[in-house]
C-alpha cells in the first residue's frame, strides 16, 4: 500500500494551507550534486591523455617531423605579427577568464568563480609537479618529445594548463559567445609559443588535456548546483496539465534511479509520478557501455540516451503495453519540468513488488498470473527486458502488474522475447523452485516457448540483480535445464546462444599478448640477428628440429600409456600437432587438454574416462615435471662442488615451498579450496591410473612418454643455445626449461606467449649465457616449438576432423 500524501513526517517544500499552495512532503533536496557526467568526462579525458602519450611513443619520428613541419610554418610569419600575437594571445588568456569572473560576480554567482580558482591552482600545482618530474627523472624519450631538447621550453605550459582548468570548471563551454573567445585567446597564446620556440605538440595537447581534467575533477570532487526541479514544481506543472493536486509525497526511487512521488488529487484521485532528471540519465553509463562493447547488437541497450528519447521511449512503452490489454498503470500524461526534468504521470494502483510478497504467497494462481502477463506483452511483440521482483507487483485487488518498462523494446525479435522468458524462469526458480516455475510457464506459454529459453539459460543473460544471486546458487541454472530437458525427452539439445562478441578472458589474453609482442620486439632490438645467424651452427639446428618433432611422438606415446583401450600410433601423433594448432589461440594448459580429450571421445571412449585419461597424464606429467625440476636442480649445484651437498638456491626453493604449502593449510578457505579441486581431479583420475597399473606395457608408455617429452624440449632447448655458441651444461638448461615452462603454463596469453620467451631468456642469462645468444637460442627455440607446429597442426586438424576423429 502507498502512504498517503497527505501524512508528513518528513520536511515540506511548502507547509501553507492556502487554496493555492500545495503540501509537498520530500527530504530537503542537497545544494550540491556530484554529476556522474562530470566523472565519466573525467575519466575520458584521462584515456584521451593516456593515447595521445601513447601514440607519440610509439610514432616518435612521424611527431618529430610534425614538430618540424609546425616549427618551420611559424617562422615563417612576419617578426611583427609574431610579436603582436605574443602579445595578444598573452593579455587574452588572462583577460577573457578575468572578464568572465566578473560577469559572474555581477550575477552573484561568485562560488562558481572561486571553482574556477581552485581548478587553476591544482592545474598549476600538478603541471609544475609533473614538468618537473619530466625534466629531473622522466624518460629521456619523453623528455625529448615534451621539450625537443631545448632547455627554455616547459614540458607543460603552466599558464595555459590553469586557464584550461579554470575554463572548465566554470563550465565557460555552456556559454558560446565566452566560450569562442576563450578558444580564440587559446589558440593565439599558442601560436606565439610556436613562433617563439616555446612549446612543441605533444606538450600543447598533454597542457590542454591535463587542464581538463583538472577542471572535471574539480567539478565532480566540489560537486555543481542542484539544478533538479523541487516537488513544488513538479505540482505546478500537474496543475498545468489539468490534474489539480491536493498533496503530494516523494516515496522510494524506482529500480533506474528516477525519483517518485505519490500525488493526491482533489477529486480524491491519486497519481503516480516519475521523474527524469537530465542528470541522471549518463548514470550506470561505464557498465552499459560494457554491456553494449561486450554483448551482440541484438541484445545491447544503447548506452547514453537523451532526456527527451528516455521519456518517449517510456512513453511509448506504456502506450503499447495499454493496447496490447497488459496490467500496467494507464499513463495520464507527460511533461517537460523545466530544461532539467520531465515527469510521467500514471494512475496510481495500490500494489506491493513482488520481492516483498512472502514466498509462501506465491501460489501456482499468482504464478499462473504473472506468466499470462507476459503472454501478453510476447504476442504483441513487446520485450519487457526487466521483470524481476521490484518491476513485477502484485495489486492488493490479485491483479499482477508489470511497471518499469523504460527498458523494452517494440516490435521485438524472438531473441529478445526468449531472453525474457529465460529471466522470469531465473528469478522466479529463485522465489519457488526450478520445478515450479518452469511447470507455471508451460502452463501458460507451452513447453516450446519455455524449451526455446533453454539455450538462454545463461549468467550473461540475465537482469544484473538476477545474475548476482544466481551467482550464488549455482545449481540453479542446471536445474532449469534439466527440467526443460524433461519436458522433450526425444529433443535435441539446443547449443548455448552466443550472446557476447568476446569473454572477459579474451580481453585479458589480448592485452597480454600485445603485452608480450612488446617484450619480444624490445628483446629483438638488442640482438644483431645478421652476426649471430652468420656465425650460427646449422648442425645443432637440425638436432633441435629432429628433438622438437620427437616432442610430439613423446606426447602420443604418453597419451596411449594412459588409455587402457588401444589407440593408433599416428593418429595420436597427429592429435598432438592439432594442439599445438589450437595453442595459438588458447592458454598453454588449455588447448592440449581439450584436444585429446575430444580425440578420445572420438575414438569410443566415453566422456568420464576420456576426462579421466587425460586428468592422469596431467597430474603424472606434473608430478614428473617436479622432480625433474628437484633432480637436475640438485646436479645443478653440486657439481661445482665435490660433494653431494644441495645448492643454496635448490635449499631455499624448498623452505619457500614448505611456508607456501603450510600457509594454505593454516587458512581455512584456501584449504578448503585446494582440497576440494584436489578432490575432484583424483576423484576420476585415481580408477583411471589404477587400470593403467594393471598393464606392464601401458605403464612403460605412461612414464617413458612423460620423461621423453621433457627431455625433448629440454634437448631442443640444449641445441638452440649450441647452434649460437652458447656453452653452459645440460643440466642448467633443463632447469632453465623447466621453470620457464612453468610459468608459461601459467600465463594467460595464447601458448604462454611472452611469459616463456622472457622467463628462458632470464633463466639463460642468469646461468651465463651471454643475453645476445639466450635472446637468439629462446627466438629458434619458440619458432620450432610453437610457430612452426602451427601449419602441420591446422593440416593434422582439418584431417582428423574431415574423418571425424576430432
Amino acid at each position: 500500500m502507498s502512504p498517503d500524501p497527505s501524512a508528513s513526517n518528513a520536511p515540506a517544500s511548502n507547509a501553507t494551507s492556502t487554496p493555492d499552495v500545495v503540501l509537498v512532503v520530500e527530504p530537503l533536496l542537497p545544494q550540491r550534486l556530484r554529476r556522474p557526467s562530470d566523472a565519466l568526462r573525467f575519466l575520458a579525458t584521462l584515456l584521451g591523455l593516456v593515447a595521445v602519450v601513447l601514440l607519440a611513443l610509439v610514432a616518435q619520428e612521424t611527431l618529430k617531423g610534425l614538430e618540424s613541419d609546425v616549427t618551420e610554418g611559424t617562422a615563417r610569419a612576419p617578426g611583427f605579427l609574431s610579436g603582436l600575437a605574443g602579445f595578444i594571445g598573452g593579455a587574452a588568456v588572462l583577460a577573457v577568464p578575468a572578464a568572465f569572473a566578473v560577469e559572474r560576480v555581477f550575477h552573484r554567482d561568485g562560488l562558481q568563480v572561486a571553482e574556477g580558482l581552485i581548478a587553476a591552482i591544482a592545474g598549476m600545482l600538478l603541471s609544475f609537479g609533473l614538468g618537473t618530474w619530466l625534466v629531473v627523472y622522466g624518460p629521456e624519450d619523453l623528455y625529448q618529445l615534451f621539450t625537443g631538447g631545448r632547455g627554455n621550453v616547459e614540458p607543460l605550459n603552466t599558464l595555459l594548463t590553469s586557464v584550461i582548468a579554470y575554463a572548465t570548471a566554470v563550465r565557460i563551454s555552456r556559454r558560446p559567445n565566452w566560450r569562442m573567445a576563450m578558444w580564440t585567446a587559446v589558440v593565439i597564446d599558442v601560436f606565439a609559443l610556436f613562433t617563439g620556440v616555446a612549446a612543441t605538440v605533444l606538450g600543447v595537447l598533454v597542457t590542454i588535456l591535463v587542464g581538463m581534467a583538472v577542471g572535471y575533477a574539480t567539478l565532480y570532487g566540489i560537486g555543481s548546483p542542484n539544478t533538479r526541479p523541487p516537488g513544488s514544481a513538479i505540482v505546478a506543472v500537474l496543475r498545468r496539465l489539468g490534474f489539480p493536486p491536493a498533496g503530494a509525497r516523494r516515496i522510494e526511487d524506482d529500480t533506474l534511479g528516477s525519483r517518485r512521488y505519490v500525488v493526491g488529487l482533489r477529486d480524491g484521485r491519486r497519481l503516480d509520478i516519475t521523474v527524469l532528471d537530465r542528470d541522471r540519465q549518463v548514470a550506470g553509463v561505464l557498465y552499459r557501455i560494457w554491456r553494449r562493447i561486450r554483448l551482440n547488437t541484438e541484445t545491447r541497450r544503447r548506452a547514453i540516451r537523451s532526456l527527451r528519447a528516455e521519456l518517449e521511449r517510456e512513453a511509448l512503452m506504456a502506450y503499447a503495453a495499454q493496447a496490447a490489454g497488459a496490467n500496467i498503470p494507464r499513463l495520464l500524461g507527460t511533461a517537460e519540468v523545466g530544461t532539467d526534468a520531465a515527469l510521467l504521470a500514471y494512475e496510481h494502483i495500490d500494489s506491493r513488488p513482488l520481492e516483498e510478497v512472502p514466498d509462501d504467497e506465491l501460489d501456482d494462481d499468482v504464478l499462473g498470473r504473472i506468466w499470462e502477463q507476459v503472454r501478453l506483452f510476447h504476442d504483441h511483440r513487446l520485450a519487457h527486458r526487466h521483470l524481476t521482483g521490484e518491476s513485477i507487483h502484485l495489486a492488493d485487488d490479485g491483479r499482477i502488474l508489470l511497471l518499469d518498462t523504460r527498458s523494452g523494446e517494440i516490435a521485438s525479435g524472438d531473441l529478445l522475447l526468449r531472453l525474457d522468458i529465460a529471466q522470469l524462469l531465473a528469478y522466479l526458480g529463485l522465489r519457488v523452485g526450478p520445478e515450479r516455475a518452469v511447470a507455471s510457464g508451460v502452463a501458460v506459454l507451452g513447453a516450446d516457448a519455455i524449451a526455446g529459453a533453454l539455450p538462454l539459460l545463461q549468467r550473461i543473460a540475465l537482469n544484473r540483480g538476477t545474475r548476482a544471486a544466481v551467482g550464488r546458487t549455482k545449481e540453479l541454472l542446471p536445474s532449469l535445464r534439466e527440467q526443460i530437458a524433461a519436458l522433450r525427452p526425444q529433443h535435441t539439445v539446443q547449443e548455448e546462444v552466443r550472446l557476447e562478441r568476446f569473454r572477459p578472458r579474451t580481453l585479458v589474453t589480448t592485452i597480454a599478448g600485445a603485452f608480450a609482442a612488446y617484450i619480444l620486439l624490445s628483446q629483438l632490438s638488442k640482438v644483431d640477428l645478421g652476426v649471430l645467424l652468420s656465425q650460427a651452427q646449422w648442425g645443432w639446428a637440425a638436432v633441435a628440429v629432429v628433438a622438437a618433432f620427437l616432442s610430439y611422438v613423446s606426447a602420443a606415446v604418453m597419451l596411449m600409456g594412459f588409455v587402457p583401450e588401444k589407440l593408433p600410433l599416428a593418429q595420436t601423433v597427429m592429435a598432438q600437432f592439432a594442439g599445438s594448432f589450437v595453442k595459438l589461440v588458447a592458454p598453454a594448459a588449455v588447448g592440449a587438454v581439450a584436444i585429446n580429450t575430444r580425440y578420445l571421445q572420438k575414438r569410443g571412449i566415453p566422456p568420464g574416462p576420456a576426462v579421466a585419461s587425460v586428468g592422469a597424464s596431467q597430474v603424472v606429467g606434473l608430478g614428473s615435471h617436479i622432480s625433474l625440476l628437484l633432480l637436475f636442480g640438485y646436479i645443478t649445484g653440486s657439481q661445482a662442488a665435490p660433494s653431494l651437498t644441495p645448492s643454496r638456491g635448490l635449499v631455499i626453493a624448498l623452505l619457500a615451498a614448505a611456508v607456501l604449502i603450510l600457509a594454505i593449510l593454516a587458512i581455512p578457505p584456501l584449504r578448503r579450496v585446494v582440497t576440494t579441486r584436489l578432490r575432484r581431479l583424483f576423484s576420476g583420475v585415481i580408477p583411471r591410473l589404477l587400470d593403467v597399473l594393471q598393464t606392464p606395457q601401458k605403464i612403460t608408455q605412461a612414464t617413458g612418454g612423460t620423461v621423453m617429452l621433457t627431455l625433448a624440449f629440454v634437448f631442443c632447448l640444449d641445441a638452440c643455445v649450441r647452434a649460437f655458441g652458447g656453452g653452459t651444461s645440460f643440466t642448467a638448461v633443463a632447469v632453465v626449461f623447466l621453470a620457464g615452462n612453468a610459468i608459461g603454463s601459467a600465463a594467460p596469453t595464447p601458448g604462454g606467449l611472452g611469459a616463456v620467451e622472457a622467463s628462458l631468456v632470464f633463466g639463460l642469462t642468469v646461468a651465463g649465457v651471454p643475453y645476445a645468444i639466450a635472446t637468439s637460442a629462446v627466438l629458434l627455440y619458440r619458432l620450432l616449438t610453437f610457430w612452426l607446429p602451427v601449419l602441420p597442426g591446422w593440416a593434422s586438424f582439418t584431417y582428423l576432423q574431415r574423418h571425424n576423429a576430432l
